[in-house]
């Protein structure tokens, strides 16, 4: 028989709900504390097949498995005790809504009876998320009743394919349960059916029918089951695509459970047109340029920009969009003023296009779009084309750049504001030296605020395979430690690149840290307050700027990192640097403190990103 515990009626409405999950294919779940939830957590620690991790902090425990969904495509399931403890729960599954990351949210409750009566640790957990979730439902009051156990093997059906199709996101299951919760015997409310004898021949066949999903191809990315059945819209928008020789493919932000593929698409899509391809730091092509002299990858374009020279003559006249556009503001008001004809590629029914602009739907994958390419036109991805004038001058351009970027940033005299003078490291060269230094296939989590810029303006094409992972939805900088930590659970050694500010806002994932297998290396970048704030005009007005926007902090990390048992190391150099990342260690949690200037690498920002794609007689 299934794993069921027919010790009270609590246990078998749980143990259903976590067999049924378990067939649907749920591998990990978080569970934090407490004692409503106390049949859920029963059942699912005692589950052969599904791995039960205890974290203490709800916020924190919500973007670990967050993360660990973000990596799989697969859901992970969230369980926490009723009244607040559910509410901190709500900034990952915002971040679940606006990057379609799958995520079951499991808040146990008080009975009806026991609401709105000053009974304790009670609220109103009902559409506790607003309208985040893909789905949402309250569990009726656990009964051993046959039809009741039908409806809630199907309503966890329901609840798993809901957080996958036809939109990855949330879905939020409402869970009461009454007393007796731990598995003892219910007194005069004992039911004979419990006795397993009486249920044996119910629960025969109860799961049999229950098929995982989604199925495993749709998560390594051989299909897309969900994109668009009708090959029509596709093979009329190649075709109108092919009538122009001003074309750019724009890769944005990406995440991809099986990145060579992903890449290898866009490339070939990129060939068969002959397009350049702006390729956000966040997408996995930035690091898969195998021959950069012949590469339609540019990576530079937010530099080039910035100058009306460049904005005249790479204009295009149309553009694919793939996801989520880039990070870069410039690019976005670039797109905004020319406004050419502009398609979207995503499945989803989400809206991708925040400027508004002539814009074309496709409701597929790129994986749709290159089947439909080799089927309708004779193209072959093994012959090299000649590029167009067009793409000619984008590389050009491109490789001017970032030849200029790399001579900068290897340069230590010119980090400097004094020819005598030798300041710390600042903080563009920490992207720009691990895109060269992180081993090949490192998965690499990026905060938000200025790390993701600089990896935008900065991180060189390579072709180490590093796999960038982030949390771009919402754009928060909510559980940046405890995300990092879920992508690094069971996973290759693990690099994080982030602010002192995002680290410090949640400093109680280092609690999860216990739990996890594998390995995280922190690259902190401590500027001792939010850096991003100094590029913004609001810098000019101080105070109030230092003390309520840019928000110094006093932490002493090397005495943070003691209270919590993780490995500190001060870095003071690119070299001591390359010595702490070019091999990982594989398993741990482990810090790395470089301490930068705030004001000057500001500074040094407003200099160059306008000089770097400046116009000259090289680079004209």
């Amino acid at each position: 028989m299934a794993s069921l515990d027919f010790r009270n009626t609590n246990t078998i409405w749980a143990s259903v709900i976590v067999e049924t999950l378990a067939r649907c294919g749920l591998q990990t779940a978080i569970v934090c504390p407490g004692s409503r939830s106390t049949p859920l957590t029963i059942a699912l620690a005692r589950h052969p097949e599904i791995e039960a991790i205890p974290v203490l902090d709800e916020r924190s425990a919500a973007f670990f498995a967050l993360g660990l969904a973000l990596k799989t495509g697969r859901a992970t399931a969230i369980v926490c005790t009723s009244g607040t403890a559910g509410a901190n729960f709500f900034p990952a599954v915002i971040e679940a809504y606006e990057s379609r990351v799958p995520l079951l949210v499991l808040t146990a409750d008080r009975p009806p009876e026991l609401r709105q009566c000053n009974s304790g640790q009670a609220i109103d957990q009902l559409r506790l998320f607003g309208n985040y979730p893909n789905w949402q439902t309250e569990l009726t009051v656990p009964q051993v009743d046959r039809g009741l156990l039908r409806y809630l093997r199907q309503t966890i059906v329901q609840a798993w394919h809901g957080c996958h199709a036809p939109t990855a996101g949330a879905v939020h299951l409402n869970c009461p349960f009454r007393d007796p919760l731990p598995p003892l015997p219910e007194g005069d409310r004992h039911h004979s059916e419990l006795d397993t004898t009486i249920f044996a021949n119910f629960f025969e066949d109860f799961f049999d029918r229950i098929e995982p999903f989604p199925p495993r191809s749709s998560l390594s990315g051989n299909s897309a089951p969900f994109g668009n059945l009708d090959s029509q819209p596709i093979t009329t928008a190649i075709a109108q695509w092919q009538t122009h020789d001003r074309g750019l493919i724009i890769a944005g932000v990406a995440t991809s459970t099986d990145p060579d593929r992903y890449t290898d698409r866009v490339l070939t899509l990129a060939q068969s047109l002959g397009w350049p391809v702006l390729t956000e730091g966040l997408s996995p092509l930035r690091n898969a340029v195998i021959d950069p002299e012949r590469s339609p990858v540019i990576s530079t374009y937010d530099l080039l920009l910035r100058h009306d020279r460049h904005r005249q003559d790479l204009a295009p006249t149309a553009v694919i969009q793939l996801g989520a556009l880039p990070t870069s503001k410039v690019l976005r008001e670039w797109l905004s003023d020319r406004d050419p004809q502009r398609w979207i590629v995503e499945p989803s029914d989400r809206n991708l296009d925040p400027l508004h602009g002539r814009t074309h739907r496709l409701y597929c994958t790129i994986a749709e779009i290159t089947a439909q390419l080799a089927i309708t036109s004779n193209f072959n991805p093994a012959q090299k084309s000649t590029p167009s004038t067009y793409l000619a001058t984008w590389q050009h351009r491109d490789r001017h750049t970032r030849a200029a970027i790399d001579h900068l940033l290897q340069s230590p005299q010119l980090t400097t504001t004094s020819p005598t003078q030798i300041l710390p490291l600042i903080e563009p060269q920490i992207a720009w030296f691990l895109a060269q230094t992180l081993p090949p296939q490192t998965p690499l989590f990026i905060a938000n605020s200025m790390p993701v810029r600089d990896v935008e303006y900065f991180w060189p094409p390579n072709d180490r395979r590093i796999q960038p992972w982030f949390n771009r939805g919402a754009n928060g900088i909510d559980g940046t430690l405890s995300s990092a930590i879920g992508i690094a659970h069971r996973n290759r050694p693990t690099v994080m690149l982030t602010g002192d500010l995002a680290l410090l806002h949640d400093t109680n994932g280092f609690l999860a840290a216990r739990s996890l297998i594998g390995s995280l290396t922190i690259v902190l970048i401590d500027n001792n307050g939010g850096g991003i704030f100094e590029m913004l005009p609001v810098a000019q007005f101080d105070p109030p700027f230092e003390d309520f926007f840019a928000t110094p902090q006093t932490v002493k990390f090397d005495q943070l990192c003691a209270a919590y048992g993780v490995e500190y190391y001060a870095i003071d150099s690119l070299a001591a640097l390359q010595t702490q990342v070019k091999t990982l260690p594989v398993s741990g949690l482990r810090l790395l403190h470089i301490r930068t200037d705030r004001k000057h690498d500001a500074r040094w920002r407003k200099r160059y990103l306008t000089q770097l794609g400046a116009p000259d007689a090289s680079n004209p």
